[in-house]
Order: C-alpha cells, then sequence, then structure tokens
C-alpha cells in the first residue's frame, strides 16, 4: 500500500527563520499539499533534544487544527508511538491517531513521518467526550507531587510541569488543590478525594498501559490529563510512546523488568494504598494478558505497520538505523512480547 504523500513548501525567508529559531516555538507561514488540497499552513519544529537532529519533526496547523509529524529518528522502527497508541483502545484508553506518510520540505523527500493527531478539542468531540479542562504533562515536575523528583526542592508551582491548554484559571486552580490535597490526606479522606476527582478505572487502565508497554518516561511526564465535565473527574491521555516494546525514548535496548508494575509517580502510590483499587488494577492486568498484550493481538498490527513502510524505510536517506536493523525489529517487540508477559504475570499475580 502507498504511503500518503504530504507537500510543503516554504519561502526562503519562512524556511530561514524556521533555522534562526530552532529553539522557539514560534510558526512561520507555508503551504501543505495533502490528500488531493493546496492549503495555507503555519509551521514549526517540534520536540526537545531532537531538534538537533538531521531528521527534525514539526507541528503543522491546518485548518485550525495542529497535526503533528514526527521523524521518529531514535525509534529503529518507526512504528514504537503508532503500536502503543493502537493499544491503548484495547484497553479502553483513547489515544490519538497515526498514519505513516512520506514528507516533503520545497521537493526535497525527508523519507517516511509519522503523522499524529493532536490532543485538543477536536479530539474529543470526534470521540463524543466532553471536557472540562485540559493539561499535557511536559516535564518530570509532573508527578503528582510536592517536590522535584530529582532534586527533592518543593516546587515554586504545582503547575510547573504542565502546559495548560484550556478550562480557565479556576481549572488551574481545582487541579491544583486536587494534587495538594493528594499529597495531605491519608485513609478515608484519601480514599474519599480519589473517589470524588479521579476517574480510577481510566487511569488504572492507562497505568496498566505504560507498564506492559515498558514506557519508562510515561508516569511523570508525556501524558494529557483532562476533567470529563460530566463525570467532574480526571482521567488521562498517552503521549510519545517511542520508547517502548523493548527500547528506550534514545533507541537503546531497555531492560525488560526496568519499568516497575506498579509503575511511579505520587498519585499511583497513592491510589494503590487502597486495597479495591489494587484489585481492580491486578484484575486489569491479567485481562490484558488473556487478551490484547499477546502476541497473537499485537504483532499482526505491528506487521502491517512494518510492511507499509518497509519499501520506503529502504529509501530513506536521513535515517540514523540501517536497513537490516529495521528487519529485525519484528521479533526484537515479538521477543519483548513474551518476556514481559511473564514479568508482569509474576507481579500481578503479588497484587494483593
Amino acid at each position: 500500500m502507498a504511503l500518503p504523500v504530504r507537500t510543503l513548501t516554504l519561502g526562503d525567508s519562512a524556511e530561514s527563520g524556521l533555522e534562526r529559531n530552532l529553539w522557539t516555538d514560534r510558526y512561520v507561514e507555508a503551504k501543505m499539499r495533502a490528500d488531493g488540497k493546496t492549503e495555507r499552513v503555519w509551521i514549526r519544529y517540534r520536540g526537545g533534544h531532537t531538534r538537533e537532529y538531521p531528521k527534525r519533526s514539526y507541528d503543522v496547523i491546518r485548518n485550525g487544527e495542529v497535526y503533528h509529524y514526527n521523524a521518529e529518528f531514535d525509534d529503529p522502527s518507526m512504528i514504537r508511538n503508532a503500536l502503543s497508541f493502537a493499544f491503548f483502545p484495547m484497553l479502553g484508553v483513547p489515544a490519538p491517531r497515526t498514519r505513516h506518510v512520506l514528507l516533503y520540505l520545497n521537493a526535497v523527500p525527508l523519507g517516511v513521518y509519522l503523522e499524529i493527531e493532536n490532543v485538543g478539542k477536536r479530539f474529543f468531540r470526534r470521540r463524543g467526550i466532553g471536557t472540562a479542562a485540559l493539561f499535557y504533562a511536559i516535564n518530570n515536575n509532573a508527578n503528582f507531587g510536592l517536590y522535584h523528583p530529582e532534586t527533592g526542592e518543593h516546587k515554586s508551582s504545582l503547575m510547573s510541569g504542565y502546559e495548560y491548554r484550556y478550562g480557565g484559571e479556576p481549572e488551574k486552580k481545582r487541579f491544583t488543590a486536587f494534587i495538594r490535597s493528594l499529597n495531605r490526606m491519608n485513609g478515608r479522606p484519601a480514599a474519599a478525594l480519589l473517589e470524588k476527582n479521579l476517574d480510577a478505572d481510566n487511569y488504572l487502565r492507562w497505568l496498566a498501559g505504560a507498564v506492559l508497554t515498558g514506557n519508562y518516561d510515561g508516569f511523570e511526564q508525556n501524558y494529557s490529563v483532562y476533567r470529563h465535565s460530566r463525570s467532574g473527574k480526571y482521567r488521562m491521555i498517552p503521549w510519545d510512546y517511542e520508547g517502548t516494546w523493548g527500547r528506550n525514548c534514545y533507541g537503546e535496548i531497555q531492560e525488560d523488568d526496568l519499568v516497575p508494575v506498579d509503575g511511579y509517580n505520587q498519585l499511583t502510590r497513592k491510589l494503590l494504598e487502597h486495597r479495591k483499587y489494587r484489585e481492580k488494577y491486578r484484575g486489569i492486568l491479567l485481562k490484558a494478558l488473556k487478551g490484547p498484550f499477546t502476541e497473537k493481538k499485537i504483532m499482526p498490527i505491528a506487521g502491517q505497520m512494518l510492511a507499509e513502510i518497509r519499501p520506503h524505510i529502504r529509501e530513506d536517506p536521513m535515517r540514523r538505523w540501517s536497513y537490516e536493523e529495521f528487519l529485525g525489529e519484528s521479533e526484537l517487540i515479538r521477543r519483548y512480547i513474551r518476556v514481559r508477559r511473564e514479568i508482569v504475570r509474576r507481579a500481578a499475580e503479588d497484587i494483593r
């Protein structure tokens, strides 16, 4: 199957402006041809350290909506994000839609990219989910604690790990009040707080997804948290799952047991202090091991993704990894699932 093509056209001043502002989030005007239409768009570089890579990632605003174009430079398979976001809905957790595309910039082929749906108002509208507020967890200060996880110092602000997206000032205050109370309460008051403010079923399914896929960076950052308008409770959406399925976010082989089965962050710790939530989490994990987190379920999806991009990977001049490394990724992912299943099974049976 041929991959969709996305063609970006930038003027000289816009292109040089991108380079001058490598570390800013300023957009420049461009044109994009996609799905048979040429439209005016706005473009900027995206990501952290990846902005210094020879193959960079982009945000593009088209028709008032942001699209993310990830180079997936550190992932030899180029499917780990896509595979993870295909897996989460199997657990009952919404995740961004993705597809691989061929990206061109001023007629120069940039190779295979992953086009990722933005988590925003349209994301929730498409799924019929009402939201009152949305926050992005952008660094490890988003650990639901009062202190910085590395320095141990008190945070200057409980919003310091988050990028506020919408909801208004009252929602910021409500969210930080929840975090503050979470850290100060124990026992029955803490249980009541969690019952009132957290969609525990969603949270535990999200936790299971991060644990099963092995996303070491997924507990204190790389997620979105929103407040569901009807229930009034906070829910989680996964984000940035490139470092999964046996490799870390830099593409290095990761130890199979590196990610603990109970994850790590303050909210998880407080939640799992209560037996009813431990038992629910245990049930979610064991059910996942019987269904979606199996070679039989995952490998056909992974195989289809790899097959679709294989012809283009060979021609991609800007890849970090060799074509031979790419060809071995299917078996690496298969092995990860097999080994991780056993690790999680043993740990889940010990949860009481």
